[in-house]
This record gives C-alpha cells, sequence and structure tokens, in this order.
C-alpha cells in the first residue's frame, strides 16, 4: 500500500458509506410504509433456513431506535475505513460481512439475529487492531480514537442482555481481528529519515560530524567541516563616487 492509495479524499469516502446507510434507512421505511416485517429473514443459528441472514440480517433492525444507535457510529467507522484503507475497504467490508454472519450463524443461541452491530464491531475491532500492528503514527492515532469513541461496545460481547445479539457482536470483534492480521502486509508504511535510507551516508552529513561513533560530542572548528571542492561566488556592487567597493 502506498500513500497514493490511501490518506486521500475522494467522494467514495462519504459517498459509498452513505449508500450503505441510506439502503438500511429505505428497508426500515418499506416496513414501515407497506407493513412488512423483515424480521424473519435475519440469522438463525444452526438453521439451513437461517444462512439467507448473513446477507439480509445487516438490513434489519427491530425498531426506530435500534436503527438509530447503529447508523452513527456505522457512518463514522466506514468512512475511517474508505479513507486510511481504501485498498482493501470492499474486501473488508463484503468478506467481513459474510465471515460475520456465518460466525454468528455457528456460534448463536437460538434466536433471530438481525442488525448491523456486528458489522460495526467488525470495523471498530479492524481499525483498532491494525493501526496498532502498523506502528504508524497515523493509523495507532486513528486506533486511539476508536477506542475512545466506542471503547464501550466490549461491554456488549457478553450476555449483558437477552434482547441484544452478543455473539454477533463478539463474531465482529474476532473476525476484524483476523482480517487485521491477514493484511498485516498491507499496511501504509511510515517515511524513513534520511539516515535510515540505504544510502544514507554518514561522512556526508555535516552535521554527524559534530559526534563521534559512540555519539560523543565533538569540538570542531567551523574550517574542519567545510568541503573543499564547494566555490563560493560573492557579489559586489561598486560605488562610482569615491571607486570602493
Amino acid at each position: 500500500m502506498s500513500t497514493k492509495q490511501s490518506f486521500v479524499f475522494s467522494t467514495g469516502v462519504i459517498g459509498y458509506p452513505l449508500l450503505f446507510i441510506l439502503m438500511i434507512w429505505v428497508v426500515f421505511w418499506f416496513e414501515i410504509r407497506f407493513g412488512f416485517d423483515f424480521n424473519y429473514l435475519g440469522i438463525q443459528p444452526r438453521s439451513l433456513q437461517g444462512l439467507r441472514g448473513i446477507f439480509f440480517s445487516p438490513f434489519i433492525h427491530s425498531d426506530i431506535k435500534h436503527l438509530f444507535h447503529n447508523t452513527i457510529p456505522l457512518f463514522v467507522l466506514s468512512i475511517a475505513l474508505f479513507y486510511f484503507y481504501r485498498p482493501i475497504s470492499w474486501k473488508v467490508l463484503f468478506l467481513g460481512l459474510i465471515f460475520t454472519g456465518l460466525l454468528t450463524w455457528i456460534i448463536g443461541r437460538p434466536a433471530n439475529h438481525i442488525g448491523a452491530s456486528g458489522v460495526i464491531y467488525l470495523f471498530a475491532s479492524f481499525l483498532f487492531f491494525k493501526g496498532i500492528f502498523s506502528k504508524y503514527y497515523r493509523l495507532m492515532a486513528l486506533s486511539f480514537i476508536v477506542v475512545f469513541l466506542y471503547g464501550g461496545l466490549l461491554w456488549f460481547i457478553v450476555p449483558v442482555d437477552p434482547k441484544i445479539s452478543w455473539e454477533g457482536h463478539l463474531s465482529g470483534l474476532i473476525i476484524g481481528f483476523l482480517f487485521a492480521l491477514i493484511y498485516k502486509q498491507k499496511i501504509e508504511k511510515r517515511p524513513k529519515y534520511e539516515w535510515e535510507k540505504e544510502t544514507y551516508n554518514s561522512d556526508e552529513d555535516v552535521f554527524m560530524q559534530h559526534f563521534d561513533e559512540h555519539g560523543n560530542f565533538i569540538e570542531r572548528k567551523e574550517e574542519d567541516l567545510l568541503d573543499t571542492n564547494t566555490s563560493y561566488n560573492y557579489i559586489f556592487k561598486e560605488n562610482k563616487e569615491d571607486g570602493s567597493a
């Protein structure tokens, strides 16, 4: 991954997350407007019919409160994904959605699991762990921001409320962590300083000539540091009145 690919703002950075959010809201509006109930399309663990929920459940929500609580973090985290990790953003989104739903289907209790919260945990986990693995200050800063904003999500990966699909949350957290490991090599590299480059020669560095091989400061005269191959040109203006320069 290169700097030309990442950290570049484009319409897709906001456009794709907006489209995702819009699709979720349209589904909810369609249910309310025409009296449909799509809850039966959720993930039903270890049921062949329940496998369809892997694709449909993120777009289905029980009520407006459930939908609203998922909208803001989903929007913020998906923008961060498309901005900082654009080359792999679609892989994380689609494959993450599938594997998060599949793991929920495997470990979930007998119930109907709906909502986009599993995807939220997927994004939060991926952004946090990948930033830590990168050791690059921008991505690490993003990791700390994710923790600051959504660190409280950790409370809901355990069964604290029977109405909350903690299995979906836990699945998203696990898949996000695994994706951060899988795509560990595709991380934005921090820029190298001049002294870290292979072409660097300390003998040509005037600043480094003030120190010995042990890092001790050496008192040196200014004329000792001048390059004898360097020519110096002086510009002067002649005073025409008295002939002096």
